[in-house]
């Protein structure tokens, strides 16, 4: 079945680990595939087959990438929506109700009540911006060991490692070169930029590291967003034993830049300075107020790029 011409067609994608919900209005019409190579390109050939305005996807972190990947492939109009955004949109309509059908419904009649700006990224872009943060950290890594050998070896190896470790560092600031040039070239890693970059503390490696290794910012809960990060707390807590609570896991690459860029920030951005200052005060070991206040700005980085909202610091 073919659309009219007439017809404005709304594709709403519901994205799960295993299985893509596809429902395409106003046709009602309602299908499942895999998410996997084969089920993608099974979805792509029917969606193509109805020119739609548009296709929307809800943002559940990466499991949408394949399927993004393939509808940029084929030139398919997509947008990467908002979990957030569809949230409130259901209850403007007042559904409740949740099935993976109705979720892939809400989705397609959002996109065609909102009309949500198309994705400008590119395959190639997302591809290049993968490869680039995939060769940081490999860089890291090597730099890493390099430096943990420095400590080790004795004095008389000490220049063997250090030219190494200068080739290392040029290649990582070449690299992070590429990788903000590449956000400043597309328009949808500099609306976020834009955003991240007007916190104070939040300069170009920061804003970078942020949309290049914790994209699902902004379209996550706080908790999540804490979680990837790596500065949730975690209870260590068994019968009558209370241990003290510590983090782990998360993204340690953007860890170590957000620790950058709070001992920036705790200088520079008033708020975080008084938080810090606050948690000293009561006590707290150095290194622990920093990590909460990274926590803070996790949280609050999260809201910005959900809201579209641009930094502004509370009034006294």
């Amino acid at each position: 079945m073919k659309p009219k011409s007439n017809q404005s067609i709304n594709i709403g994608v519901d994205t799960g680990k295993f299985q893509l919900d596809i429902y395409i209005r106003p046709l009602d019409l309602y299908f499942t595939v895999t998410n996997d190579e084969k089920g993608i390109k099974k979805a792509v050939k029917i969606i193509k087959e109805h020119s739609p305005e548009r296709i929307v996807i809800e943002a559940t972190g990466r499991l949408e990438m394949p399927f993004i990947m393939a509808c940029a492939d084929e030139g398919l109009p997509f947008v990467i929506a908002n979990p957030v955004h569809i949230k409130r949109f259901a209850g403007a309509i007042g559904q409740r109700a949740k099935t993976d059908k109705l979720d892939a419904q809400l989705i397609a009649h959002y996109g065609e009540a909102i009309k949500p700006t198309l994705s400008t990224l590119k395959p190639e872009t997302m591809q290049l911006m993968s490869d680039l943060v995939a060769r940081r950290n490999q860089l890291l890594v090597m730099q890493t060991m390099e430096k943990n050998r420095l400590q080790i070896l004795p004095k008389e190896l000490v220049m063997t490692i250090k030219p190494i470790l200068t080739a290392l560092k040029n290649q990582i600031e070449k690299v992070e070169a590429k990788i903000i040039k590449l956000i400043e070239s597309c328009p949808d890693y500099q609306a976020k930029n834009v955003i991240l970059q007007s916190m104070k503390g939040i300069g170009k490696i920061a804003a970078a590291s942020i949309i290049s290794n914790l994209p699902e910012l902004g379209y996550i809960s706080n908790k999540q967003a804490s979680s990837l990060v790596g500065v949730a707390p975690v209870n260590r807590e068994s019968g009558r034993y209370k241990g003290i609570r510590k983090i782990q896991g998360g993204r340690h690459q953007v860890r170590t830049v957000l620790y950058m860029a709070m001992m920036s920030a705790i200088q520079s951005n008033p708020i975080f300075k008084a938080t810090y200052q606050r948690l000293v005060a009561a006590g707290k070991p150095k290194k622990v107020a920093i990590i909460a206040c990274i926590r803070k700005m996790v949280v609050i980085l999260n809201s910005m790029l959900r809201d579209g909202v641009m930094w502004e610091a509370p009034k006294a």
